[in-house]
Order: structure tokens, then C-alpha cells, then sequence
């Protein structure tokens, strides 16, 4: 989907189109019924990833009033407004759920209780999927991954520019670098014992 597809407000963050095609890959949503994005702003990546799965629910958490509204308005315009549950809080929060995927898009200063929190939100082998723009913010990801069960963490560094008019002349006028990491919730836990979970309502 074009970015230009999307409404937009000032002072809420979207995932931009290349980025998020990327996001949409690494969580692996073929077959999946319910995913969650924490933080979801415009709601850019829970909308398209419902757009592309007709049969997944997305759970949208977010707190900023502004953002709220605008994931309502730009899901009821491109049709996919009963697939999603929109939730205003900040996460953690109370949330009923087992789901096959998560993003993390925002983390509110509290990146490693939302990284246990999304994963023992998340079916075993559930994919675990965070962006960020800030070197800190990864270094203390990839740091907390290593005490978790998970896989090992899959990361990618984004670099997109854009071509633009300068003058006469044009340009490639680069974006902010987007650092992607991807896993999967361990399968056997750390005492060996397989866990199965079959919910994904709420």
C-alpha cells in the first residue's frame, strides 16, 4: 500500500510503505488468526497487514488521543474496521489474548517489560517483530533477546532514500536508518516441556 492511501494527523508516527514491508514479511502472518501492534499510531501496519489477511484479527494498542482516532477513521475508509480492536492504553496492559505475532512500533520507555510481556502474549513459535529508530533502543533489544526464549534474533538495518527534485536536478533524499529485529517465541520452554495454547479471541 502507497502511504498516500492513509489519512495522516501531525504529531502521530507512521510506518513508512518500504519499512513496513519489510515489518509485514518478518511477521510471517500466512495462516496467522490473530496479531497484535503495540503502539500502532496511524495504524499503518495493523490496517495492511488485516487488508492482506482477511481472516486475521488485529489487535491495535495505543494511548495518544489523536492516533486513536486516526486508526478508526483510516480503517473504516479502507474497509477493514471489523477486523480490528482497538485498544486505548499504554502496554502492558490487560489483555485476554494468545496471538501468533506481535509488533512492538513504540515501546514507551519500557522496551524489556514489553519485549516478556509480548512474549508470553505470543503462541510458542509466535513471531516477535520491533522497529526502531534509535541505536539505543536496539542495543538494549538484542541485549534483553538473549535472556529470553526466543530464536535467534534476525536484525536489519534500513537505509530508504527517496528521489526528489533539487533545482534543476534531482536527488536521493534519505530517510531516517529503521532498525528491524525479528524472532520466534521458543517452541520447548527452558524446562523442556512443548507448550501448545489454542485462544485467540477476545
Amino acid at each position: 500500500m502507497k502511504d498516500s492511501e492513509f489519512l495522516r494527523a501531525e504529531r502521530v508516527p507512521m510506518t513508512k510503505q518500504d519499512v513496513r514491508l519489510v515489518i509485514l514479511d518478518r511477521l510471517a502472518l500466512q495462516g496467522a488468526r490473530c496479531m497484535v501492534d503495540i503502539g500502532a499510531g496511524s495504524g499503518s501496519v495493523a490496517i495492511e497487514a488485516a487488508l492482506r489477511h482477511p481472516a486475521l484479527s488485529v489487535i491495535a494498542i495505543e494511548k495518544n488521543p489523536a492516533a486513536l482516532e486516526l486508526i478508526a477513521n483510516n480503517a473504516d475508509r479502507l474497509g477493514c474496521r471489523d477486523q480490528l480492536t482497538i485498544i486505548d492504553a499504554y502496554a502492558p496492559c490487560p489483555l485476554e489474548v494468545m496471538a501468533d505475532a506481535i509488533f512492538i512500533g513504540g515501546s514507551g520507555g519500557n522496551l524489556c517489560e514489553l519485549i516478556d510481556w509480548s512474549l508470553a502474549r505470543l503462541q510458542p513459535g509466535g513471531q516477535l517483530v520491533m522497529s526502531f529508530i534509535l541505536q539505543g533502543n536496539l542495543t538494549t533489544a538484542l541485549a534483553h533477546l538473549r535472556q529470553c526464549e526466543v530464536t535467534a534474533p534476525e536484525c536489519t538495518q534500513l537505509q530508504i532514500s527517496q528521489l526528489t527534485s533539487l533545482g534543476e536536478g534531482e536527488y536521493f533524499k534519505p530517510n531516517n536508518p529503521v532498525f528491524v529485529i525479528a524472532c520466534q517465541r521458543a517452541l520447548v520452554s527452558s524446562a523442556g516441556i512443548e507448550e501448545v495454547v489454542d485462544d485467540c479471541t477476545i
